[in-house]
């Protein structure tokens, strides 16, 4: 079994790379929406690590502040880091992040990535919001070219998806994390 981080090894990660305060708090929240999606979902009877779900969304930004200001990917930087350290299950939420696997290896019904992925789409900056407001901030701050916008509209219509894949079997609805805020 990959072995996992605890949260002080996660801080101490974010620490040694150089993590912004902002993209911190961000990360915080973006792990508050996981865990409590991830708690839910197992109650719900979904077999998913929890605490593979808060490493991977208190890790998720990590090359962020390492690619500020240049081309590079910051999810596959940070995925490259974790991998190197031997922790392949957080590298692979990490990398996934931004964009899901079209055919992950993985085959259960939900999976930690999807949680963490679905969490940061939800968590613009230090609020949870709609995703409709959160993919018009992404479309505003990253669609400059015809292409970067149909990928975010793409990415947009798969996360709807996700969405509705993640509440289906529960009881609550998108709009009670606004609530849980």
């Amino acid at each position: 079994m990959t072995p996992l981080l605890s949260r002080g090894e996660c801080l101490t990660l974010m620490a040694a790379h150089g993590m912004l305060p902002h993209i911190r708090q961000h990360s915080f929240l973006v792990m508050e929406v996981a865990c409590f999606l991830g708690t839910v979902l197992r109650e719900a009877g979904f077999e998913l690590n929890l605490p593979l779900i808060e490493a991977g969304a208190l890790l998720h930004d990590l090359g962020k502040t390492p690619c500020l200001g240049n081309s590079g990917n910051h999810a596959r930087w940070g995925a490259a880091v974790l991998s190197g350290l031997g922790y392949h299950q957080v590298a692979q939420i990490v990398k996934e992040h931004v964009r899901l696997e079209p055919a992950p290896a993985d085959a259960r019904p939900l999976r930690e990535a999807e949680v963490v992925n679905y969490a940061d789409k939800r968590v613009l900056h230090t609020r949870v919001v709609t995703l409709k407001e959160r993919f018009l901030d992404l479309k505003e701050r990253y669609g400059r070219t015809p292409e970067a916008l149909q990928r975010l509209s793409a990415m947009e219509i798969n996360t709807q998806a996700l969405e509705e894949k993640i509440f289906a079997p529960l009881s609550l609805t998108p709009h009670d994390l606004l609530d849980a805020e």
